[in-house]
């Protein structure tokens, strides 16, 4: 391997890899093999360093693409790799870790090549790289096996066979990211893959019959949140005299072409790629677990198996029978998948996890609901929110999304406001040194509306807010003093919005109109039907407080009473009569105490009256509104996943 390749763009100029992809067929016996996967170098696992790998390999997988068909050496490295990995569960067992070595580097120059293989090609194109073989002249083809169904049944094995340990962290990442790259046909495809070959492959019973242990061993992966472990060259320790056969063989190619695999990795920046994705198994097999579940429906409705197994799992403390009509279902800690899960939401592809549990998988949200420590799942969600503008659209609404459907339950909707959380450090606009976890909820929640109406000005985003805030305002139990405040601003940024659309839209009508201004007026009378939509659930969330647990929550009614004036425009206004009556009647009873109180009244003067009115208004002087829970989204789209 003589000199030092120092640049990635030596790559093209390695003779080792020039003879791999050049136009002489290698035999599958020759020790060529031996020595081009005898090398040590740690996997890219940030983008950027993966996407300089990549750019060097282009030319080379292009050059491989020509002539392969009159070589078959693809096909030669792919049962090499094969033949490595049929005793590779016992070579775990036996620390043999020149055989785990050599299968890694194996399946590492295999994924490398395969990604830029699926970016040129079909699948049918690319089935036919994997057929091509070394024949003698005048020989036929002997009908052997589909290589590419072999790689894709062997990767699948090897993820649920092998355990993960320190030796084996890599070859797993690797095999987990082939398959990630093998189902990376659809990101080339506008239309949905239904029957494609890597599609079929799964489906079949080789890989079927594994479907509850993959996503389990997945999920696992993602519970564990194992970092990846020192460079391999690390295990590999010299001996005092020079070295053993695995030191003689890595020496005499690390040094050389495989160097550039690391981009500088061990010996100029060591730890730099574990800074940058410390856990890139644990997030390279909760991708591959969402690619999986969230696969086509096969032909004739047959039902997606590994959405199966994700929906239908069990908790490993859940005694009950399975029952036998559930396939693929098995057990797991739902503790640990339940911690992982509230340590992860800094991830989009971590929430989608959790929004997938959370809407499909039944067992799973009961356990979630009924933790004691929710506070645990939602504060980190919350913070999604709270950062909006540092996150990307489609994390937020899944934030959100999860919101809305934890407060369909009444239960959480009560415990939340019993939860006691002290200083909330990431909250900038108010010290809170004790609140509520409901009253951080709604703080968040309404600074989200807020940034919306300034920003972003998406319909849904502010509706679905709202819909949380309006399925637990029935359950609003002792607000803190600035979230009560806070709903009232926001209410009042509303009111003024409403009067400025109005203003514009009456002003229009009476200024001159051309010819070409038919547009003006259709423009304003939606832009009012909306604001005075999102006003009405303002209205409700408000009233629905009110009507149920005006005792619990003093704050808001003085909050209210501060600014009563918001509300006189809206008393008669047609769209609105009907909400405002017990408003005028909260209004109206305390300003009467107020009154009756004397003046110049003190703030402590005004919530002791407060208290001592609301256990003196009869209940039957507020109209109790009907509970209406909105429900969310059917769906959060598949593309939320990013890589």
């Amino acid at each position: 391997m003589g000199a030092n390749t120092s640049q990635v763009s030596d790559l093209c100029e390695n003779q080792s890899l020039r003879t791999l992809i050049g136009t002489e067929s290698i035999s599958e016996n020759d020790p060529f093999w031996n020595q081009l996967i005898s090398f040590t170098f740690i996997s890219p696992t940030s983008s950027g360093d993966s996407k300089l790998l990549e750019e060097a390999v282009i030319p080379l997988a292009k050059i491989l693409i020509e002539n392969n068909p009159r070589t078959g050496n693809f096909g030669a490295l792919v049962r090499i790799f094969l033949g490595r990995t049929k005793e590779l569960k016992i070579s775990t067992e036996c620390q043999d870790q020149l055989f785990i070595w050599q299968a890694h580097n194996a399946l590492f120059m295999i994924r490398c090549l395969l990604k830029v293989f699926i970016s040129e090609m079909t699948e049918e194109e690319l089935h036919q790289q994997f057929s091509y073989q070394e024949r003698a002249p005048g020989s036929c083809d002997t009908g052997r096996e589909d290589l590419l169904e072999e790689l894709m049944c062997n990767l699948v094995h090897l993820v649920v066979e092998v355990p993960l340990l320190d030796i084996t962290y890599s070859i797993l990442f690797e095999a987990v990211t082939t398959m990630l790259v093998l189902l990376s046909y659809q990101l080339f495809h506008k239309e949905i893959l239904r029957d494609g070959l890597i599609y079929q492959y799964l489906m079949k019973e080789r890989c079927v019959s594994l479907t509850s242990r993959l996503v389990k061993t997945l999920l696992y992966n993602f519970i564990r949140q194992e970092k990846c472990p020192p460079p391999a060259t690390h295990i590999f320790d010299q001996q005092s005299d020079g070295g053993g056969l695995l030191y003689g063989l890595a020496s005499g190619v690390a040094s050389g072409l495989w160097s550039v695999f690391t981009l500088g990795g061990a010996s100029s920046k060591p730890g730099l790629e574990q800074e940058q994705n410390p856990l890139p198994l644990s997030n390279q097999s909760l991708l591959l677990l969402l690619v999986l579940a969230n696969l086509t429906d096969g032909p004739n409705d047959c039902p997606n198996p590994y959405r199966q197994a994700v929906t239908c799992f069990k908790n490993t403390q859940d005694t009950s029978s399975i029952p036998t009509e559930q396939h693929h279902t098995f057990q797991i800690n739902f503790n640990s998948l339940y911690t992982a899960l509230c340590e992860q939401q800094r991830s989009d592809q971590a929430t989608l996890l959790l929004y997938t549990l959370l809407h499909q998988n039944t067992n799973m949200r009961n356990y979630m609901l009924s933790r004691t420590d929710m506070e645990n799942l939602v504060v980190p969600i919350l913070e999604i929110l709270y950062h909006v503008e540092d996150r990307n659209s489609h994390h937020v609404y899944m934030a959100l999304i999860i919101l809305l459907i934890l407060t369909e339950d009444d239960t959480f909707n009560r415990s939340i406001h019993e939860v006691v959380l002290k200083n909330i450090t990431w909250y900038s606009e108010r010290q809170l040194t004790e609140i509520s976890l409901g009253s951080l909820l709604i703080l968040v929640v309404i600074r989200t509306i807020q940034y919306n109406m300034t920003r972003t000005r998406d319909k849904y985003l502010h509706t679905n807010c709202l819909a949380a805030l309006a399925n637990m305002s029935a359950q609003f139990r002792c607000l803190h003093q600035y979230a009560a405040q806070r709903i009232i601003s926001l209410f009042a940024l509303l009111s003024k919005k409403h009067n400025k659309v109005l203003e514009q839209a009456t002003q229009s009508l009476r200024g001159p109109r051309g010819a070409d201004d038919s547009s003006v007026l259709p423009d304003y009378a939606q832009d009012l039907n909306v604001i005075e939509e999102v006003i009405r659930m303002m209205l409700e969330i408000i009233n629905s407080c009110l009507s149920n647990s005006l005792h619990h929550n003093p704050n808001l009614v003085y909050a209210l009473l501060y600014k009563r004036e918001l509300f006189e425009q809206f008393r008669t206004h047609p769209s609105f009569q009907d909400i405002m009556q017990n408003l005028d009647t909260v209004i109206g009873f305390f300003s009467q105490r107020l009154e009756a109180a004397g003046t110049d009244l003190s703030v402590e003067r005004v919530q002791e009256v407060i208290m001592k009115g609301a256990q003196a208004l009869p209940n039957d002087r507020l109209k109790v509104s009907n509970k209406h829970t909105y429900t969310h989204p059917a769906c959060v789209s598949t593309t939320t996943v990013t890589r």
